[in-house]
């Protein structure tokens, strides 16, 4: 096995902007993450048992939203006197995770209530000991990702948690996401106690009791200090040297970076994935109806991994634990669209130039976008129009025809002075493609008969 890297240079999202650190990072783990591109994330809790409803009207704040109802920790955790969730199956999870062309899964393991989803000891305030089905969805989850060949990634609510007493905050302002109605004494909470008697036992259950773990997905640092975050990220990498952290262990520190609901602008050198919602909430809401469409998750797909980033899409799973039927569907289309496609989306890099538009009519293949609202902070774009992507594997261009319709492809970013072009192949097509290069540009003739399901077209241009 190679040593750790020392000193590589990535880049944290810390106050809206970017600052550089040092860290340490495993080389020989991150590659694998590197090369996946693509992965599941999954918001299942007890409020995936609410679904949206606080006695008897839609609530606010949905996994949230013990904080914006107020709900004290002895009646929210009565929620789990329901929670039955018999429909729970990790290897249906984990297969359709698989089919989709996935490569790893990231499961709340704690979020913000403070609640634990799997067995932990350090808590009895968990779904083994305070529900009636008394099973422990990590350690499902281990066992299908073992047997379908995903990793397994772990989100950990590190700076909120409303069940325990020394938790404070300041975003966006003080005590803004505290629970300040069962602990009202925001002066009198000490983080560090927090972190001695939960924080670092339960990271170590999570890292002792399933296997290789091979993401700690932290969210919302908050008040975490330097020396408590270079104390975890040592303490994690003690226990699984390999495990990769994402940046919201705080402090500048951390193996790449997060973008939540949204794509970067612009392509990134540095380790970065972008986490989004399939529809518009990230746990389950029975009022959720803003689905996005296997065609636009697509275009996301790409547009995040020609940017050089990988893409978690997140599903929410109900309080019986099934998955809702709209994410099945979707995940399906996706996948018949990777088995196709899945060498363009691996172990790709970003290319010289990230993208262009496509030169047709305006009016053609654009699409409007309908029904998409009320979404959490979702800042990507809905709409659908024809344009040209770029990625590169050794000597191969990949060029991604996005919702492509009509006319022929004049590829400008391909003029022979800069990239002289060997052959030209449509993925998913045996059909020969027709195509010249000038100085200025690279035209293909697309085959009269284009692959079916997603109009994503991967042109395969050697140079």
């Amino acid at each position: 096995m190679k040593k750790a890297l020392k000193g590589i240079l990535i880049l944290i999202f810390l106050g809206g902007s970017l600052t550089a650190q040092e860290v340490n990072t495993p080389a020989t783990a991150m590659q694998w993450w590197k090369d996946a591109k693509f992965g599941m994330f999954v918001h299942w809790g007890l409020y995936s048992v609410t679904a949206g409803q606080w006695k008897g009207k839609p609530s606010k704040g949905n996994e949230h939203f013990m904080l914006y109802e107020r709900i004290p920790v002895k009646e929210y955790a009565k929620i789990a006197d329901d929670f039955n969730p018999v429909k729970f199956n990790a290897d249906a999870w984990v297969k359709g995770a698989k089919e989709a062309g996935m490569k790893y899964v990231v499961f709340t393991s704690k979020h913000h209530d403070g609640y634990a989803m799997y067995d932990s000891k350090v808590s009895d305030y968990n779904i083994v000991k305070t529900t009636k089905w008394h099973r422990d969805p990590v350690k499902e989850l281990a066992a299908a990702c073992k047997k379908y060949g995903l990793k397994l990634g772990l989100y950990y609510s590190l700076g909120r948690d409303w069940e325990d007493p020394d938790v404070p905050t300041n975003w966006p302002e003080k005590a803004g996401r505290s629970n300040t109605w069962d602990f009202p004494n925001e002066d009198g909470k000490v983080f560090a106690k927090y972190f001695e008697r939960k924080v670092k036992p339960q990271i170590k259950e999570l890292l002792s009791n399933y296997g290789p773990i091979s993401i700690i997905w932290f969210d919302t640092p908050e008040l975490i200090s330097k020396p408590e975050s270079l104390e975890l990220e040592q303490f994690i990498h003690k226990l699984q040297p390999n495990c990769i952290i994402n940046s919201r262990i705080g402090n500048g520190l951390g193996d790449y970076l997060v973008s939540e609901q949204q794509i970067s602008a612009t392509k990134m050198t540095k380790p970065w994935e972008a986490c989004i919602t399939m529809s518009g909430k990230w746990s389950y809401n029975r009022y959720d109806k803003a689905w996005k469409s296997p065609e636009l998750l697509i275009r996301q797909l790409v547009e995040i991994v020609c940017k050089g980033g990988n893409f978690l899409l997140n599903v929410n799973p109900d309080g019986q634990g099934a998955l809702p039927q709209q994410s099945v569907d979707n995940l399906k289309e996706i996948g018949a669209w990777m088995k196709v496609n899945e060498e363009a989306i691996y172990g790709v890099q970003p290319w010289t130039v990230t993208n262009e538009s496509l030169p047709v009519d305006a009016s053609v293949g654009a699409k409007a976008v309908t029904g998409i609202v009320d979404t959490d902070n979702d800042n990507t774009v809905k709409g659908i129009t024809p344009d040209i992507y770029f990625a590169q594997k050794n000597r191969v261009i990949y060029v991604y025809a996005r919702s492509w319709s009509a006319g022929d492809m004049l590829i400008k970013s391909l003029g022979s002075t800069s990239s002289p072009v060997q052959g030209v192949s449509l993925l998913g097509s045996k059909e020969k493609v027709q195509w010249k290069q000038d100085s200025s540009s690279l035209s293909v003739k697309l085959p009269a008969k284009l692959p079916t399901g997603i109009p994503v077209y991967v042109f395969k241009v050697t140079i």
